[in-house]
């Protein structure tokens, strides 16, 4: 498969997922509430696919635009209901049932993300331990006194166990606080506390990486660049490299770790090598020319050679995340209920510009983290998969008219007001969500080829 097919494979999943489970969401609390759904469609416009099933003949329908979804239910706004209907229609259900129905979406997304938390947490999954790498000269990091292989324990007081539990709390903290602490042990288990400075998070208006912007890197372990495997076909073979080599300098300059090996190789694409091996106690000396690689819109060079198992000297690198059923439902709970309450921040920052718009992402943004997470592993997947559904609840539960969350400030304006809008008002309601709709899409997409164009 090829690579833009596999993310768009990726994406298309996640997305089809997600909308499914939001107009499920209004369609069962509708059939409960007893009203009459006339059409559960995934995306807009021309039909696919069409088919009608159940007691009422609902149409089932895949249509021609996917960003999207709808329920189509009996309602005497959008045509005549025959008398006999006049109470299964949505219209005529008593505004309690009318907002279950239209909440039922966005919950829907939040209790998906709940359960794939829920599924990663007890099937377990292994994921990269808080360690440090050399911070870069002048960072932020580098001024906090970070040594490379210092191990995390605590942050802020709070125990990780993780590479993405140190990001998650660092993320938070860095939008109420202008520092955190740090406590770090070494290879020498001696205990230390940072304290990083986490405003040019905030200065920076979150745009880019905030690690990045910190200075803070995973650790570079210390790896023999000791050959493992060899590609067939690749230019490793063509050149004669063999499993069990030791390469020991290119063009040279000595090597000693496999990383410095790997940046060598990936900058040279088709450029002619001169690498040094060492090969039973002999040195040898072999040209090859890396092959030329295209990925993400970027060319870098490959040999084909893998390093050897155990090659790698220093901390384990990864560690195995699994816990009980019941210690799960409350991590995924409290991890939905997180992540949830910190994107409505986020948004409230981007109104008043504490927050930089660029960080608002459009359809080609999502399906490119969709295809990375994927081919990271299904743990990857399932979780990126959640993070969507919450953004997806989120978003739909904004009082903006024309999402859910605008009928529900309908509905809570006629409970205070003991009768409903008049339609004029909920027209220019509509009017005005759409068009703050089309400028956050615009704004999206122009953001998805920003990044597309600049890498």
């Amino acid at each position: 498969m090829s690579n833009a097919l596999y993310y768009l494979v990726a994406f298309a999943v996640v997305l089809g997922v997600l909308i499914v489970v939001h107009e499920l969401g209004h369609y069962l609390v509708a059939r409960w509430a007893g009203v009459k759904v006339l059409r559960f469609s995934v995306g807009f416009g021309k039909p696919l696919f069409l088919r009608r099933a159940g007691r009422d003949g609902t149409e089932w329908v895949i249509a021609a635009f996917p960003l999207g979804g709808y329920v189509k239910m009996l309602d005497e706004r959008e045509g005549e209901v025959p008398p006999e209907l006049l109470h299964r229609s949505f219209n005529r259900q008593p505004v309690g049932r009318r907002f279950a129905i239209v909440a039922a979406g966005p919950l829907a997304n939040l209790l998906l993300a709940v359960l794939l938390y829920w599924g990663v947490f007890v099937h377990g999954s292994h994921e990269l331990r808080p360690l440090l790498g050399k911070p870069p000269a002048g960072s932020v990091a580098e001024a906090a006194g970070i040594h490379n292989g210092e191990r995390v324990r605590l942050a802020a007081g709070q125990s990780l166990e993780t590479w993405q539990d140190l990001r998650w709390l660092l993320v938070r903290h860095a939008a109420e606080a202008d520092s955190i602490d740090l406590e770090v042990i070494n290879a020498q288990n001696e205990v230390a506390v940072r304290r990083l400075d986490l405003s040019p998070v905030r200065e920076s208006g979150w745009e880019g990486d905030p690690f990045e912007r910190l200075g803070l890197v995973f650790y570079r372990p210390q790896i023999r660049p000791l050959i493992g495997k060899v590609s067939s076909g690749g230019a490793a073979e063509a050149a004669g490299l063999q499993p069990g080599d030791e390469i020991t300098g290119i063009d040279g300059v000595p090597l000693n770790n496999w990383t410095d090996v790997v940046e060598r190789v990936r900058r040279s694409a088709g450029v002619r090598l001169e690498i040094e091996v060492l090969r039973d106690g002999r040195r040898h000396v072999l040209a090859i020319v890396p092959q030329t690689v295209e990925e993400r819109g970027r060319s870098f060079g490959r040999i084909g050679a893998a390093v050897g198992e155990h090659a790698h000297s220093g901390p384990e690198l990864t560690t195995l995340v699994r816990h009980d059923p019941l210690t799960a439902l409350g991590k995924a709970l409290n991890e939905t209920w997180e992540k949830s309450t910190f994107s409505l921040a986020m948004m409230g920052r981007m109104l008043t510009g504490e927050v930089s718009w660029r960080n608002l992402s459009g359809p080609v943004t999502i399906a490119d983290y969709a295809g990375q997470s994927a081919r990271l592993g299904l743990d990857y997947y399932v979780k990126f998969m959640a993070l969507v559904s919450i953004s997806l609840g989120v978003l739909n539960l904004l009082p903006i008219p024309i999402l859910d969350g605008g009928h529900l400030l309908y509905y809570v304006v006629e409970i205070v007001r003991r009768r409903p809008l008049s339609e004029k008002a909920m027209e220019i309601g509509q009017q005005i969500g759409l068009a703050l709709l089309l400028m956050l899409m615009a704004f999206a997409f122009y953001n998805d080829i920003n990044r597309l164009i600049s890498g």
